[in-house]
C-alpha cells in the first residue's frame, strides 16, 4: 500500500478508544481485556493494558510474552469481552469471556449476543496461519471457571461486609463474625465446591399465653393470620439432624458440574458445613440410595436436571448427638433423679418421724417427676445405628437442580417430591407428614391443633408451620418463611427439666423472639441467593460469599435455645 494510505490507516487505528463501556456500565468490551479499576478511564497505561494485556515481563520457550491471569483476579459487576490470546473454547471467568477462539489458526470465529450471554460460533474453513505455540492442555478436569475456583481468597469475605440480595438489600456481616466463619471453613468445612447453600435458622412461635405452655399452635395461626397469610402448611418436624444433600446422577456430575478434582456421588452436609458423617462408607450407601430414589421417582428426566439439592433431616437423632446424649443429657438426668430420690426419701422419713417437712416433700416430689419426664424425653429419638441401614432421611425441600431454583414452587410441591422419593425406596427415605390448613376455617384449625397435640403427646418433636408459597410477603416485606412449634416434653431437653415450673415459665415467656427472627430472615435471604448464583453459573466466589454470610451470622449473639 502507499505511503499515504498506511499514515492514514496508522492515524484511524491511534484514534480509536481503548475499550468501550456499555448498556449503562454492564459490559466493557476491549481487545486484550481490562482491569475493574482502569474501566472508564483513559490514560497511556489502560490503553497499553486494552492493546496488549498484562504479562509477566519474562518470555517462554517459543519467544512469546508469559501471560498474566488478569481475569482470575477479576472482581468487578461490568462484564468484560475480550481476545487477543487465542483460547480452545470461549468460557466465562470472573464474569470476563475471552471470544478469541482462533480463526486464524483453524480454530473457529466466535460472537457473543448481549445481553443473552448467548454464543455464536463458525469453525474456520481451514488453517490460515500456523500458531507459533501449540494449544496448552489445562492438564486439570473442569471449566475455566472451576480451574479459577480452585482456590477462594479470604480477601473476598473477611472484614466488614455487605451483601445484596433479590430478597433482601444489604445484609450486613460484622467483621469479628467473618472472622469466626473463616475459622470454621478453613478448619472444619467440605470443601466450597458442595457448599452451595446453608440452610436457615428457624425462630419458635410465640409465647403461649395458655397455662402451663410455652409454645402452642394458636400462636402460629395468628402470626400468619395478622400477615394476611389465608393458607399455612403443616409439616411434622422430625427429631434428627439438619442436613443439605447434594445428590448427583453420576460421579461424574461433581467434576463436570461442580468443578471437583475427582468424581463423586455427592456430599451430606450439616448446617454449618461440616460433612455429616465421618464414615465415608456410609455417606456413600446414603447417596446412592438416595440416587435410586430419585431414579424411582423419575425426578432427573422430569427436571431434565444431573444433580439435586436436597433440604431434610436425617435419622436417628442419636446418630449424630449421641456424644451430646452420654455427656449432657444423660448425666444431667441421672444426677437429677438420684439427688432428688434422696432428697424426697429423707423428707419423706422426717415426715413420719412428725416433723413438718409435708410442703418440702411435695416439692421434691414435684421436681423429681420433672426429673423422670426429662429422662424419657429424648427416647423417641434414639436408635441404634450399625449401618447405613439404620439411617432415615426425611427430605422436605428440594431446593434446586440445573437450571431452577424451586422457591417459586409451594411448599405442597416440595412435600410431594419428599412423598415420591419415600415411595421409590421406603427402607431409607421416609415421608413427612403434612396438611394444608385454610386459616379461616375454623374446624380446620382445631383440626390442626389436634393434629399436633397427638404427635406431640406421642413423643415427636412438634411441626413447622409455613406459608402455602415458599416465599411470602406483606405490607413490611418480607414473612418468615417458617415457624417452629414444640412439643412440651421437647422443650424439655431444650430449657431443662424443670423449664415448665411456674416461676421458670414466666420467666421464659419473656425470652425475645426479634433478633432471632432478623437472623432467620437475613440467612433465608442469603440461601436463596447462593443458589440463584449457582444455578446462573456465576463465579464460586460469588456462591461462598453468601454460603460464608450464613455461617457468619450464626456466630451473632442470639439465644441458642430458641
Amino acid at each position: 500500500e502507499s505511503e499515504a494510505f498506511r499514515a492514514k490507516a496508522k492515524a484511524f487505528l491511534f484514534e480509536l478508544r481503548s475499550h468501550y463501556w456499555l448498556d449503562g456500565g454492564k459490559l466493557a468490551v476491549a481487545h486484550a481485556g481490562i482491569k475493574e479499576t482502569m474501566i472508564g478511564r483513559g490514560s497511556p497505561e489502560v490503553r497499553d493494558f486494552a492493546l496488549y494485556g498484562e504479562t509477566t515481563g519474562e518470555t517462554d520457550t517459543f519467544g512469546l510474552p508469559v501471560r498474566a491471569d488478569w481475569a482470575a483476579a477479576y472482581r468487578g459487576k461490568t462484564a468484560v469481552v475480550y481476545g487477543h490470546v487465542p483460547v480452545r473454547a470461549a468460557e466465562w471467568v470472573n464474569n470476563t469471556i475471552c471470544i478469541d477462539t482462533g480463526c486464524v489458526f483453524g480454530g473457529a470465529l466466535t460472537a457473543l449476543r448481549w445481553p443473552e450471554k448467548e454464543l455464536v460460533s463458525v469453525p474456520a474453513e481451514r488453517m490460515h496461519y500456523a500458531p507459533l505455540k501449540p494449544e496448552a492442555d489445562p492438564g486439570i478436569p473442569g471449566s475455566a471457571q472451576a480451574q479459577a475456583d480452585r482456590h477462594l481468597h479470604a480477601e473476598d469475605v473477611i472484614g466488614r461486609r455487605w451483601i445484596d440480595t433479590a430478597l433482601m438489600p444489604r445484609i450486613a456481616i460484622a467483621e469479628e463474625n467473618a472472622a469466626s466463619a473463616l475459622e470454621v471453613m478453613s478448619r472444619h468445612a467440605v470443601v466450597p465446591q458442595w457448599l452451595i447453600h446453608l440452610p436457615p435458622t428457624m425462630s419458635p412461635v410465640e409465647t403461649s399465653k395458655r397455662d402451663g405452655w410455652l409454645e402452642r399452635p394458636e400462636e402460629a395461626f395468628s402470626f400468619y393470620r395478622e400477615r394476611h397469610q389465608t393458607h399455612v402448611v403443616l409439616e411434622e418436624k422430625h427429631m434428627g439432624s439438619r442436613a443439605g444433600i447434594v445428590l448427583c446422577r453420576s460421579d461424574d456430575v461433581a467434576v463436570r458440574r461442580f468443578g471437583l478434582t475427582t468424581p463423586a456421588a455427592g456430599m451430606i452436609f450439616t448446617r454449618t458445613g461440616r460433612a455429616f458423617f465421618d464414615d465415608a462408607a456410609m455417606q456413600e450407601g446414603l447417596l446412592s440410595r438416595l440416587r435410586l430414589a430419585a431414579e424411582g421417582a423419575k425426578l432427573w428426566d422430569e427436571l431434565e436436571t444431573e444433580w439435586l439439592l436436597f433440604d431434610a433431616e436425617i435419622l436417628p437423632w442419636s446418630a449424630k448427638a449421641s456424644t451430646l446424649i452420654a455427656h449432657q443429657f444423660a448425666p444431667v438426668a441421672a444426677s437429677a433423679m438420684h439427688g432428688l430420690s434422696v432428697a424426697h426419701d429423707a423428707a419423706t422419713r422426717a415426715l413420719k418421724r412428725g416433723v413438718e417437712t409435708g410442703p418440702l416433700a411435695a416439692h421434691f416430689a414435684d421436681r423429681l417427676m420433672r426429673a423422670k419426664a426429662y429422662a424419657k424425653a429424648w427416647q423417641p429419638y434414639v436408635w441404634p445405628v450399625s449401618g447405613v441401614d439404620d439411617i432415615k432421611i426425611a427430605p422436605f425441600h428440594l431446593l434446586a437442580s440445573e437450571g431452577a431454583v424451586h422457591s417459586d414452587k409451594p411448599h405442597s410441591w416440595h412435600m410431594a417430591i419428599a412423598e415420591r422419593l419415600a415411595a421409590a425406596q421406603p427402607a431409607s427415605v421416609i415421608a413427612t407428614r403434612w396438611r394444608q390448613v385454610d386459616l379461616s376455617d375454623v374446624a380446620a384449625v382445631e383440626d390442626a391443633i389436634g393434629w399436633w397435640e397427638a404427635l406431640t403427646l406421642a413423643g415427636g418433636e412438634g411441626m413447622v408451620v409455613k406459608p402455602a408459597g415458599f416465599i411470602a410477603r406483606g405490607a413490611k416485606g418480607l414473612i418468615q418463611p417458617a415457624v417452629k412449634v414444640r412439643g412440651r416434653e421437647y422443650l424439655r431437653l431444650i430449657y431443662g427439666p424443670e423449664y415448665d415450673a411456674p416461676t421458670n415459665l414466666a420467666r421464659l415467656r419473656e425470652r425475645a423472639l426479634g433478633p432471632k427472627r432478623a437472623l432467620a430472615l437475613r440467612e433465608f435471604a442469603l440461601g436463596l441467593e447462593a443458589l440463584n448464583r449457582f444455578v446462573a453459573r456465576e463465579p464460586l466466589r460469588r456462591v461462598h460469599e453468601c454460603v460464608f454470610g450464613v455461617l457468619a451470622l450464626e456466630s451473632e449473639r442470639i439465644d441458642p435455645r430458641l
